[in-house]
């Protein structure tokens, strides 16, 4: 049996992770990664209770555990990259940068040097091979199914990787830690940014950046209201906009930032073509295998978590990709991820640069 690090959140998905794999006979060492040393706006330092989880798990499990300090890594590799999106007025995906930086290498490296045979955490995900090359698959939870947040990964990491829980659902696993009364069966699971947890992403953004207040307008250039800062708005999003009624009395939606007149272009109602576009460029693309498949290729895209998948056509250009729908896609996202897939493939992704053609008839369901 192999010796093996199970990367320990002190939530149920990687509390079960652990405990299968002691059933199957490995060795095994749990490790918790302390990444974050902040309080949250209650006062609360999430990662302390999270600890106390992992130990008590682990006790009950009867194998060792450790905390692992990752804080410098963390805030060089990931929280750096993160202020500095948001200052560019994007919207970025930290939790695909912490898994391949933090999760993925740090970790990884760690374990590697106390002699870990391979590394596992609770992620709804599976291992498999195309064309012969390890590769990374969808879990079999579609609701949970987190393979859209490790796309960054390479090859030679998913195949000293384990995922004890990807072939289960998200039931399975909080049944199995009942029966084995783990103490965190019911805990709650996270949402929040990787590590940070759950925030008021403006009053926790207002710490580390300057507001710049501007003017809300519409296409046609009429001021309805003050925005708080570009950085705290996100495309499509209605909540939050304070903005009053009026109009056809529909809700605001946000449909653009214009960065250079420090404007947010608002509208009302949902589905204003501008919203919607077909092709979109991206950078810093990564693929699993190491490369693209081709210079130029089909597969299914997921511009967002949770999103359906959706039929595209990429186009290569060194680490540049350009992403072409079969449909319109709304609020597609510079600074977020697009996801590419071959069926339950995870092929790799790219961020999301700019959108090339908005003003795409809306269409139900992207």
């Amino acid at each position: 049996m192999a010796r093996i690090v199970v990367g320990m959140s002190g939530g149920v998905d990687s509390s079960v992770a652990a405990m299968r794999l002691r059933d199957a006979g490995h060795e095994v060492i749990g490790v918790f990664m302390k990444n974050w040393n902040e309080t949250d706006e209650n006062g609360v330092c999430t990662a302390d209770q999270d600890w106390q989880d992992v130990q008590a798990v682990a006790a009950s499990l009867g194998i060792p555990c450790y905390a692992v300090n990752f804080e410098k890594e963390y805030e060089e590799r990931v929280f750096s990259y993160f202020l500095s999106e948001y200052r560019r007025g994007r919207t970025p995906n930290p939790d695909v940068l912490c898994n391949r930086e933090i999760k993925f290498r740090a970790f990884l490296d760690f374990a590697m040097q106390i002699g870990a045979e391979k590394i596992a955490t609770g992620h709804f995900c599976r291992t498999g091979t195309l064309h012969g090359h390890a590769a990374l698959c969808r879990g079999v939870d579609a609701n949970k199914d987190q393979s859209y947040f490790l796309y960054m990964l390479k090859e030679k990491a998913v195949a000293r990787t384990l995922f004890p829980v990807g072939g289960l659902t998200k039931g399975e696993v909080r049944a199995l830690a009942e029966q084995a009364g783990l103490v965190n069966s019911r805990k709650k699971d996270s949402t929040g940014i990787c590590f940070i947890g759950e925030r008021n992403m403006k009053q926790f953004l207002k710490q580390y950046l300057p507001a710049s207040p501007g003017n809300m307008v519409t296409p046609e250039g009429r001021i309805v209201g003050r925005h708080d800062g570009l950085m705290y708005y996100t495309l499509g999003q209605r909540r939050g906009l304070g903005i009053g009624g009026g109009g056809t009395g529909e809700r605001w939606f946000v449909l653009e930032k214009d960065l250079e007149r420090n404007e947010l272009i608002v509208t009302q109602g949902g589905d204003h073509p501008l919203l919607y576009s077909r092709t979109a460029e991206g950078s810093e693309a990564t693929f699993i295998a190491g490369e693209a498949p081709a210079a130029s290729f089909d597969c299914t895209c997921k511009y967002r978590y949770r999103q359906p998948d959706q039929p595209v056509h990429v186009e290569m250009d060194g680490d540049r990709v350009l992403v072409t729908s079969s449909v319109s896609q709304r609020a597609v996202t510079p600074g977020q991820s697009m996801v590419f897939y071959d069926g339950d493939v995870c092929l790799g992704g790219a961020v999301c640069d700019r959108v090339l053609d908005k003003g795409q008839v809306p269409v139900e369901g992207a």
